[in-house]
């Protein structure tokens, strides 16, 4: 993918730009009042068509809602289609098809799978470590002004745009540490060195977007990646004491943690700075291990094991999930869909316990402004 500087805007008259701004402004609120719009910024785990090539254009993808492959990493709706669907909007599209001309009414996710929160060069100048994607949170933060100067050129319309949106940023950061982590020749203890980076530059997002004019933004935390079946496999040990009493792997869900004190008390700092802004810390990591502890209370059976892969035992993942791999029963028993990233059940489970609580504060569905 060309860098931000690649991507030129297109040379549109002014008064169609004041066209398209007049008919975002006057788009109709959702049913529920809180928000006309979301935009979202990310990676796979909400990548909703961005990526849109590979495996993801391809069955089994898609099975489940959809009933076919829609560029979602999943089998089928990730979780800002569920913020999407209890907030009363029609589903969020990707921005990169409809780039240059989408007028967006609903919003639009710049999320991309494999994106990073700090930008490549970071990883190449600071650690030597080439990653194997391009996009990063300050590409797609380009992308979003892009299309807001596009859609609304007058500053008072991007700022009535944003106090009517609902802006969720990320899940970002985790492909930082998973890049590295999951590369065995190099000390996973390096890692914790990004966290304070990853954080400020999340942090630093929020804030640019808050100065343009947001009044509502959704900063969830990462994941408990030590249940994640490609770690479990990755990392195997022999040690016993390796492993928590739900049979995840003690290290790295201690990892994510690290790196959830860290954005929790950087959204704090936001919160101290922008008392007339609602910034939701929300805790997927805290939503994510409810049906790991207790996962025949959503109707899922092993959550450390892939709905989608190969034979191998116990997670199914001596192959990638495509359209030749073996599907071992309906998604809906499953939390992991291809051993990275999460089934619809998942993503329902956890999208419920933010939108309605406890996992985040206030619940998304409480946040009105």
């Amino acid at each position: 993918m060309a860098s931000l500087s690649c991507y030129r805007r297109g040379a549109v008259s002014l008064r169609i730009f004041l066209v398209s701004a007049a008919l975002l402004l006057s788009a109709p609120a959702a049913l529920c009042g809180c928000y006309k719009r979301i935009f979202s910024f990310g990676d796979s785990i909400i990548d909703t068509g961005n990526f849109a090539r590979g495996g993801a254009m391809e069955p089994p993808f898609g099975m489940t809602f959809f009933k076919h492959p829609t560029g979602r990493i999943c089998d089928g709706r990730v979780i800002i289609d569920f913020y999407a669907q209890a907030l009363q909007l029609p589903l969020i599209p990707p921005n990169l098809p409809q780039k240059d001309t989408g007028l967006f009414p609903n919003g639009a996710n710049f999320a991309v799978y494999g994106s990073t929160a700090m930008p490549p060069d970071y990883f190449r100048r600071r650690w030597n470590q080439t990653v194997p994607m391009p996009t990063c949170l300050g590409m797609q933060m380009g992308w979003f002004k892009d299309m807001l100067q596009r859609i609304a050129p007058n500053d008072g319309a991007k700022r009535q745009i944003l106090r009517e949106s609902l802006i969720v940023l990320g899940e970002i950061g985790g492909n930082d540490y998973n890049f590295w982590l999951n590369d065995p020749t190099r000390p996973r203890e390096v890692a914790a060195q990004f966290i304070p980076d990853v954080v400020r530059t999340i942090g630093s997002s929020a804030q640019e977007l808050i100065g343009m004019g947001a009044k509502v933004i959704l900063i969830p935390n990462n994941f408990p990646i030590g249940c994640v079946p490609a770690y479990l496999r990755n990392h195997r040990s022999n040690a016993p004491a390796d492993y928590d009493e739900h049979g995840c792997l003690r290290w790295f869900n201690d990892f994510s943690q690290r790196h959830n004190q860290a954005l929790r008390a950087e959204v704090g700092r936001l919160s101290a700075r922008n008392p007339g802004v609602k910034l939701i810390y929300a805790d997927y990591y805290g939503a994510a291990m409810e049906f790991v502890k207790d996962p025949h209370r959503f109707g899922i059976g092993d959550p450390k094991t892939a709905c989608c892969g190969g034979d191998d035992q116990p997670y199914h993942l001596d192959r990638l999930c495509d359209s030749k791999a073996k599907i071992w029963g309906n998604p809906r028993s499953f939390a992991s869909w291809d051993g990275l990233h999460m089934t619809e059940k998942a993503y329902e489970v956890i999208s419920n316990e933010v939108l309605h609580g406890p996992f985040a504060n206030p619940p998304l569905l409480r946040s009105c402004v």
